[in-house]
């Protein structure tokens, strides 16, 4: 059984689109599509159908956890008095603790156990700065996982040698030392009931968002992680398409269901104060490359940028011609300062820019105000990365920055911050040219799909044409989302 759209806009021509088998199968603009008996018809009003959202970089354990969290940064929380308020009515979890998470020190200053024991009383605390990258941990939080009791680099310890209760890229060893909490979930979309309640909720609010695939990024995944994940998505806790990033030496399987193409980049995680060799990197690439995988390397400084570029650089020296093959997805993650001469360097290595252009909106002042006035013009490339022939495409970075790739298409038309500044005008995005950041495939991030036949049918049909669905400030109305040409939802 089919599934026949009528009256759908398909790049400005309103006609009719079936699907079949996972693929389209037919595109009319006089809406004669071929019918058989029991094909399944949609109204699409006139509204847009374009493909689905695939959200090129995000965190899925990560926007679980956040979801049963007390958000803590701007603009929900202000000051000092307001951070302890927040921390107060918190409610504990099911471990005990108080778990929040989007800091930054535009509300009550720098953290540390001190700052927390005063503001957070006698319930163990935990805070995640908006990077990610740091946990705050109040004196009995820090009791409680034993740091006082270990020599871990990333512990940070004052001068006097006693725990500061900032810890840096701990997550694992965190991890193991607290009991995770059951996370809620829900329903509202058609699918098999998940097992896994909270993945469900995730993937039900992403497919009334339209978004029909995830990419994710999470440093340091374990095979154990990633065969939950496509364990999830074959019981139906997940209908999204799943790309998942890992190690060197991780294997990711495949998954039956809409959990095909598992397998993705090699993810490198780099921080300006604990950078590896140069000969490190390069030999990473090499060895990626010669298994047949591609490279993500997370930059978010000049000087990462400047060490992923050389490493790519040397690999490539080092596998000659090989490179135009096994090189093709290789992927620069963020790229939230790229200097402008390394636009020639990255489109010559054939490397895909994977941005996040919600970040001008939602942390924009912050960046006006602290970033060096050296890298505020080179903050968030667009346009200039495509008028110089790099392949970009976007993701979300959810949880720390919005799930809604919405906003971050917006975003990156307006570069606007919240409140209402300018932030890099020259690098603003046509509806056109934003749209096509999320519609790349996974393997291809650059690459966008097209309504046409003989592609996935994984599609979006919205409530208005393009570009009207895309201007205002009000939600964009997703009317359905359809994966391998089944439709997973409906907007009643």
């Amino acid at each position: 059984m089919g599934l026949v759209i009528r009256r759908a806009d398909v790049d400005g021509r309103v006609g009719s689109v079936r699907v079949d088998g996972g693929t389209i199968f037919a595109v009319a603009e006089d809406g004669n599509v071929p019918r058989q008996r029991g094909d399944r018809e949609l109204d699409a009003g006139g509204g847009a159908l374009i493909p689905g959202l695939h959200d090129h970089h995000v965190h899925l354990r990560a926007c679980l956890a956040a979801r049963e969290s007390l958000f803590v940064g701007p603009p929900n929380v202000v000051g000092a008095r307001g951070f302890a308020a927040a921390l107060s009515a918190a409610p504990v979890g099911r471990d005990g603790w108080v778990r929040a998470v989007g800091y930054h020190e535009s509300v009550a200053g720098v953290l540390d156990r001190d700052v927390l024991d005063r503001l957070a009383g006698g319930r163990p605390v935990r805070v995640q700065h908006r990077s990610g990258v740091l946990w705050v941990l109040n004196s009995p939080a820090l009791r409680l996982v034993g740091a006082e009791d270990t020599t871990l680099p990333g512990i940070e310890r004052g001068a006097d040698g006693r725990a500061t209760g900032r810890l840096w890229r701990m997550d694992g060893w965190l991890g193991e030392r607290l009991m995770s909490p059951e996370p809620r979930g829900g329903s509202g979309v058609r699918g098999k009931k998940p097992s896994d309640k909270a993945l469900w909720g995730l993937s039900r609010d992403a497919l009334a968002r339209g978004v029909t695939g995830w990419t994710d990024a999470t440093p340091g995944r374990d095979d154990q992680e990633s065969a939950a994940l496509l364990e999830a998505a074959a019981e139906g806790a997940v209908l999204q398409r799943l790309h998942l990033m890992s190690p060197l030496e991780s294997a990711p399987r495949s998954a039956t269901g809409t959990a095909t193409r598992a397998t993705g980049p090699v993810k490198v995680l780099l921080d300006d104060g604990d950078l590896p060799s140069l000969d490190w990197l390069s030999e990473l690439v090499s060895s990626a490359h010669g298994s047949g995988r591609a490279v993500a390397v997370h930059c978010v400084t000049r000087v990462q940028l400047a060490l992923a570029a050389a490493a790519f650089e040397s690999a490539t020296q080092r596998i000659g011609q090989r490179r135009q093959r096994e090189s093709e997805g290789d992927r620069i993650e963020h790229g939230a300062v790229i200097p402008p001469e390394f636009l020639p360097l990255l489109a010559d290595r054939n490397l895909t820019v994977v941005t996040q252009p919600n970040f001008v909106y939602e942390r924009g002042d912050e960046y006006l105000e602290e970033v060096d006035a050296d890298d505020l013009p080179h903050l968030w490339r667009a346009r200039s990365l495509i008028e110089a022939g790099v392949a970009l495409a976007a993701g979300t970075d959810a949880p720390f920055g919005s799930s809604d790739p919405w906003l971050a298409l917006r975003a990156s038309m307006r570069r606007l911050t919240r409140s209402g500044r300018s932030l890099g005008a020259r690098e603003a995005l046509s509806w056109k040219t934003a749209l096509k950041l999320w519609m790349g495939d996974a393997r291809a991030p650059a690459v966008p799909r097209k309504v046409e036949v003989g592609q996935p049918a994984d599609l979006v049909l919205l409530g208005a044409p393009l570009p009207d669905a895309l201007y205002g400030d009000g939600p964009v109305q997703v009317r359905a989302t359809i994966i391998g040409g089944e439709i997973v939802f409906e907007d009643a």
